[in-house]
């Protein structure tokens, strides 16, 4: 799967900046010119924090490539503005002083173990994303967040279960199946500011 340039991710992160200001302000984004593999089905993510203080302010996607990605960023653009359910709709006077972000997922693949003790191992801090599934339960957490939270790969994992209100050894002691995934992830340096693409690893 290709990986999107500078340019295609900067397109990306002001599209979905402007498909939430319009959608804030009661109007309809107008159809854009967008670059051809944003047709391809990705999975992505839009992230919002507040700037300066960088608190996360929402945050919501589509994991799996299930819609063109320029259908997808708009569903998940609208969808971190005003439908997460831990924070209240973010209003138009607010985008002045948040942060875009936007993470282009590659498909998850399930992470085969005999021995769960192996995920310490085959999981990488910085590369892998993960979707945890056990029956009806399910969570996911992008690559950037133990990162952000300084965790080791045991935290991430317990994290993880939490995340799908399960318990934070389930992945130990339960049948899960574990999927991981890759991002590239763009980000505005400041409000409408440039975009740079995030790298995790040092």
């Amino acid at each position: 799967m290709d990986r999107l340039t500078l340019e295609e991710g900067t397109f990306a992160v002001k599209y979905a900046r402007a498909v939430i200001e319009n959608y804030l302000a009661g109007k309809d984004i107008t159809p854009v010119k967008y670059p051809k593999k944003f047709d391809e089905p990705r999975g992505v993510f839009v992230t919002l924090h507040t700037y300066p203080e960088r608190a996360l302010r929402g945050c919501i996607g589509i994991p799996e490539p299930v819609m063109p990605l320029i259908e997808a960023l708009k569903e998940a653009a609208i969808s971190a503005a005003v439908k997460d359910p831990r924070f209240p709709p973010v209003t138009l006077e607010e985008m002045d002083n948040i942060v875009v972000e936007v993470s282009v997922l590659t498909p998850p693949k399930l992470i085969e173990v005999e021995d769960p003790l192996e995920y310490l191992d085959k999981i990488k801090i910085g590369r892998d994303g993960l979707i945890i599934e056990y029956g009806m339960y399910r969570g996911l957490l992008l690559p950037q967040v133990p990162v952000e939270q300084g965790w080791d790969v045991a935290e991430y994992l317990s994290n993880l279960c939490l995340k799908a209100s399960l318990p934070p050894d389930a992945w130990l002691k339960y049948p899960v199946k574990i999927y991981s995934f890759q991002a590239q992830i763009f980000e505005e340096v400041s409000p409408r500011g440039p975009v740079v693409e995030k790298s995790l690893i040092d």
